[in-house]
């Protein structure tokens, strides 16, 4: 039985707001801003922080200050005391959230390498979001992107999310052997939405009948 929906997707294709009307058409929980949230929770800094770090690696100059600082001999004396609110310390309370938030289950999770954290759990649907650039231009110039900002935000942030898929699960982004599904949201959101619920009935119910003969 299907109880977690991951959506990875491209920048600017949707997926934050195909994953809403998921959640809302099935009455789960979505773990969107609500997960970067209690990620900022847990690191005891504001949200805007961990919004800049989350599927992201570190810049070389943050990598560079950090190692100064835990090298130093002030920074070694009052190592216990450094609270630096770096990717890889984002990703292990995301790994946390993410692990009990499937825990509890009926959710919708959205990125954050959820995908992979969960990638062993049957109860889990793991779907890849894309469009092609002009598409994703439209929903970002809709947002009140300019052109120029659109097109850039379309390069950079993918490319920051190949970066960061690759350096902590060591795979391609995207890893398509991982997923159940990618869908082009091209197709528009209601389409999608359906396919992704027909899917999941689809492995629902290949599955009830395995239950009932155990």
């Amino acid at each position: 039985m299907i109880k977690i929906i991951t959506i990875e997707r491209e920048y600017g294709s949707g997926g934050g707001e195909i994953a809403k009307l998921l959640a809302t058409r099935l009455g789960w929980k979505l773990w969107d801003q609500l997960l970067t949230e209690e990620i900022a929770r847990l690191a005891n800094c504001p949200k805007a922080v961990v919004e800049v770090r989350e599927e992201r690696t570190d810049p070389l100059y943050y990598r560079l200050f950090k190692s100064f600082l835990r090298g130093s001999y002030e920074g070694s004396i009052n190592a216990h005391k450094l609270n630096l609110v770096d990717s890889e310390s984002i990703l292990k309370i995301t790994e946390q959230v993410v692990q009990h938030a499937a825990k509890k289950g009926n959710c919708v999770i959205v990125g954050r390498g959820s995908q992979h954290f969960l990638r062993n759990r049957p109860d889990t649907l793991r779907v890849f979001l894309y469009a092609p650039i002009e598409n994703k231009v439209r929903r970002l110039l809709a947002r009140g992107k300019t052109e120029n900002e659109a097109h850039q935000l379309v390069d950079t942030v993918d490319r920051e999310r190949v970066d960061f898929i690759q350096k902590y699960f060591h795979v391609e982004w995207p890893d398509r052997a991982i997923y159940h599904s990618m869908i082009n949201t091209a197709l528009g959101d209601e389409a999608v939405l359906h396919i992704i619920l027909d899917l999941m009935h689809t492995l629902d119910s290949k599955e009830a009948p395995n239950a009932a003969t155990a």
